[in-house]
């Protein structure tokens, strides 16, 4: 349920997609040109891309890149987040987290369970926080990405989403790291 506030203004985010594959190119990327498309189309900043792949220690290096990045809020990933053994985007993604969200995972499955029924157990996404920056691991499928954007972080990512988002916490998520 979307509850804009439309009294308030939109502030944009600045957005890294990170593509996790062994194949794809910038050129084939639909999944990464699906998530810079709806995130542009929405006022956000698409503030670096890049497409690595299925390594946990090279998912995780490139993660941390960005984290260190004052120029990046929000990390998107896109692959690598299911069953076998290649698909290391959630261990690498968990390898930085300070903190988990956990719920991210759960509203996630409950929206892929209506478009995929019972598939949507062998997704793993997964959403944290780690060095004041938000990382989300998406699946590598257009439609999840679509899913996820259209029917999460739009609203998340959206200052004037009620009653609460991911950016009016932006300030505090680093604040236990503040001298008191």
């Amino acid at each position: 349920m979307s509850r804009i506030d439309e009294s308030k203004d939109f502030i944009p985010v600045r957005i890294a997609v990170l593509t996790v594959s062994d194949t794809r190119t910038l050129a084939d990327d639909r999944s990464g040109d699906t998530l810079v498309q709806r995130l542009t189309d929405a006022g956000h900043v698409l503030a670096a891309r890049a497409i690595t792949t299925d390594d946990r220690d090279g998912i995780a290096s490139q993660l941390r890149e960005w984290i260190a990045d004052p120029e990046i809020d929000v990390i998107l990933s896109t692959g690598g987040t299911g069953l076998t053994g290649r698909d290391v985007s959630v261990e690498a993604h968990r390898d930085v987290y300070e903190k988990e969200i956990d719920a991210f995972g759960t509203v996630f499955t409950m929206i892929s369970m209506q478009k995929i029924g019972t598939s949507a157990v062998q997704s793993r996404a997964t959403g944290g926080v780690a060095g004041g920056t938000y990382l989300f691991a998406l699946p590598g499928s257009t439609g999840a990405c679509k899913d996820a954007w259209d029917e999460i972080l739009a609203f998340q990512l959206d200052y004037r989403h009620r009653p609460c988002n991911f950016v009016e916490i932006f300030p505090r998520l680093d604040e236990h790291k503040r001298r008191k």
